[in-house]
């Protein structure tokens, strides 16, 4: 996957695709913490567009990104762009 794919989170957000590590469903308390401390260090931004958090993605620079698009739908969009990446 090239460093520049971009990954469609929804609502007109995009982040690079070769920078995610994961793609997790919020309700779990671990993913409720884990959202907390990132907001307290300043590595939180909110993509949900005033929605309900459906899904966090965690970047590899301890960015935590929270979406209003289920984590599935992310990660059919994620697969797609690495079998197009690797057809190219």
């Amino acid at each position: 996957m090239s460093s520049r794919t971009l990954l469609n989170i929804g609502y007109g957000n995009l982040v690079v695709a070769s920078r995610v590590i994961a793609i997790v469903s919020p309700g779990a308390a671990p993913m409720k913490r884990l959202r907390d401390e990132a907001a307290k260090r300043a590595k939180l931004v909110d993509c949900t567009q005033g929605r309900r958090t459906r899904s966090i993605i965690l970047m590899d620079d301890d960015h935590v990104i929270l979406s209003a698009i289920n984590p599935e739908t992310i990660a059919s969009r994620f697969a797609a762009e690495a079998s197009e990446a690797v057809d190219r």
